[in-house]
């Protein structure tokens, strides 16, 4: 009588729902440690780089246990198939963000003044942040296609309302700032410095907010620069319209008043 083998079960299926279960409790532990501020930058973005690396091992796995099970009839089953929804799961964001990569232009410094941008604080930078450095003729061509949304506001209104204006709007968000508001009695110009973290997953970058009076109007130029990161995402973009168009909203609130043309 023939005896028929009894089925083996499959580690590779045992591997990779560990390995997924081990990644998407690393990056949930990561992401809440560096919205605490108990992670730096440089290690979490470590982090971020070898979960990924785990989550792609666990969907290597996964189908490796699947071609056992189908050529093999190996058990695993449940195994891997929680290890390939997990590691899924894990990778999704790496997806979005590569996506979001090819949608969005190459740009980490956005500044609604192109020939002469704010100046941002330094003080705390160190060198494996990103260099700041004046846009190229091909980076202020790519922003203005790209976002012509980002433009400086210009109000008809003492320089005193428009710095007042601007320090609320700043008290409403958590960003922090870099010194005290300026003194602007006797001044023309101000410009407020602050670092502000990311929509999505908190990167930080640096915001300058500049105040100028020319005279005629009252001139609000802004910057965002990321610290690190080839490309923002579209992150200062957006930060600056929101914070501009807020202002916006807070001028015309106070004192029933329009941006100039």
């Amino acid at each position: 009588m023939a005896t028929i083998p009894e089925r083996q079960t499959s580690r590779a299926a045992g591997w990779s729902r560990r390995i997924g279960s081990f990644s998407l409790v690393l990056l949930l532990t990561a992401l809440g440690g560096y919205r605490l501020d108990l992670v730096d930058t440089p290690p979490f973005l470590w982090v971020l780089a070898i979960v990924a690396l785990l989550a792609a091992l666990a969907l290597l796995l996964a189908g490796l246990a699947l071609s056992r099970l189908w050529n093999f009839g190996d058990r695993g089953g449940r195994d891997l198939s929680v290890g390939a929804l997990l590691a899924v799961l894990v990778l999704a964001p790496y997806g979005i963000a590569a996506y979001w990569a090819t949608v969005y232009p190459p740009l980490r410094d956005i500044s609604t003044d192109l020939d002469d941008p704010p100046v941002l604080d330094t003080s705390d930078r160190t060198s494996d942040m990103n260099a700041l450095s004046p846009p190229t003729p091909g980076e202020q061509s790519l922003q203005a296609r790209a976002y012509p949304l980002v433009t400086g506001r210009s109000y008809n209104l003492p320089f005193e309302t428009v710095v007042d204006a601007v320090e609320t709007v700043l008290d409403r968000r958590d960003w922090q700032l870099t010194a005290p508001y300026p003194d602007i009695n006797g001044q023309s110009e101000a410009t407020i410095n602050a670092v502000a973290r990311g929509f999505v997953i908190g990167l930080p970058a640096d915001v300058a907010i500049r105040v100028t009076d020319d005279g005629e109007q009252v001139v609000v130029d802004m910057r965002s620069a990321s610290r690190y990161g080839r490309y923002d995402l579209g992150d200062n973009a957006a930060r600056i319209t929101d914070f501009l168009g807020e202002l916006d909203q807070e001028v015309a609130g106070q004192v029933g008043a329009t941006p100039a043309e």
